[in-house]
C-alpha cells in the first residue's frame, strides 16, 4: 500500500494506491472520507484490482484554500500523478456525481462507471411529503443558531446512515460509528471545503453522451431521488443499467461491503482490461 499527497490548485489531497491490475479510483460521499471504503477494498484486491482512493478537498487530511475548484479536474489530476490513463469509477453518492460528470466531461479517461447512491447533476427527483419535511428539518439543524456540529452530525447519521424514515439504529452501531467519525469533523465550523465548479451544461442534460458502461445501484431504504437517478441512467444513458436493492439505505458500501464489492467485479469482468 501507498500513501502520498498529490498537490492540485490550493489544496493538497491524501491518496492512497493499492495493488496491481487494471485501475479503480474510489470516490466518497460528502459525508464521509476514503475510510468508507475500508471494508470494499480488500474484495476488490482479492478480484486482481488496482485501487485508489483519496479524501476529496477540506475531508479528512485533505486540507484546501477557500478557492473555486472541479471535483473532475482534482480526480485527474490524481490519476496523473499515479501514471494512470484510464480507470473505472466508483462513486458514492456526490461521489457518483463526480465520477458521472467526469465520465461525460473527459470520456477517454474513464472505462466504466459505478455509481452507488448517486447524484447526477442538474437532476432533480420527486420527493414525498415525507421526505419535504425531512430537508426542511434538515435545513432548521444546519442553520440552529447556535449552530451544533454534533447535532447535524446525529442527524446525518440517521439520514444516511440508517435511511431517511428508518427507525434510529436501523444500521449496525458499527456503521454508525464510523459514519459518525467520519462526519463530525467536516461539520465543525471553520471547516474550509473551497467552492466547486459545476459542469456546464449539467450531466443530466448529456447522459446520451456517455461512453463507457454504467452500472447505478440503488437502495429502497435511501430517498427515492437515488432510485429515480438509477433508472434514468438506465433508461437515458447508452449503456447503462440499474440495481434496486431493498434493504440499503445511502451508505451501501459500508452497510454491504461484500455484496457491492461482488456486484462491481461482476459489472466490470467482461470489460477489456484498461491501464
Amino acid at each position: 500500500m501507498s500513501s502520498r499527497e498529490v498537490e492540485v490548485a490550493g489544496a493538497r489531497l491524501a491518496v492512497v494506491d493499492e495493488g496491481g491490475g487494471p485501475p479503480i479510483v474510489l470516490l466518497h460521499a460528502g459525508v464521509a472520507d476514503l475510510r468508507a471504503w475500508d471494508d470494499v477494498v480488500p474484495r476488490l484486491l482479492a478480484a486482481g484490482y488496482r485501487i485508489v482512493r483519496y479524501d476529496a478537498r477540506g475531508h479528512g487530511p485533505s486540507p484546501t484554500e477557500d478557492v473555486e475548484f472541479s471535483q473532475r479536474t482534482d480526480l485527474l489530476a490524481v490519476m496523473d500523478a499515479l501514471g494512470v490513463g484510464r480507470a473505472a469509477l466508483v462513486g458514492n453518492s456526490r461521489g457518483g456525481m463526480t465520477a458521472i460528470d467526469t465520465a461525460v466531461e473527459s470520456p477517454t479517461r474513464v472505462a466504466a462507471v459505478v455509481a452507488v447512491a448517486a447524484g447526477v447533476s442538474g437532476f432533480d427527483g420527486d420527493a414525498t411529503p415525507e421526505e419535504i419535511e425531512l430537508f426542511e428539518a434538515y435545513r432548521k439543524v444546519d442553520t440552529a443558531e447556535p449552530f451544533d456540529a454534533a447535532a447535524l452530525t446525529d442527524f446525518e447519521v440517521r439520514v444516511w446512515g440508517d435511511g431517511p424514515g428508518q427507525p434510529p439504529g436501523r444500521a449496525a452501531a458499527l456503521v454508525r460509528e464510523r459514519l459518525s467519525a467520519m462526519d463530525l469533523p467536516l461539520n465543525e465550523p471553520g471547516r474550509v471545503r473551497g467552492r466547486e465548479i459545476a459542469l456546464d451544461p449539467p450531466a443530466n442534460e448529456r447522459l446520451a453522451e456517455l461512453r463507457c458502461p454504467v452500472l447505478a445501484i440503488a437502495g429502497r431504504l435511501d430517498f427515492s431521488e437515488t432510485v429515480q437517478v438509477a433508472e434514468r441512467l438506465a433508461a437515458v444513458a447508452p449503456d447503462a443499467r440499474a440495481l434496486v436493492w431493498d434493504d440499503v439505505a445511502h451508505m451501501i458500501g459500508m452497510e454491504q461491503p461484500e455484496r457491492l464489492a461482488a456486484a462491481i467485479v461482476e459489472f466490470l469482468a467482461p470489460l477489456d482490461r484498461w491501464a
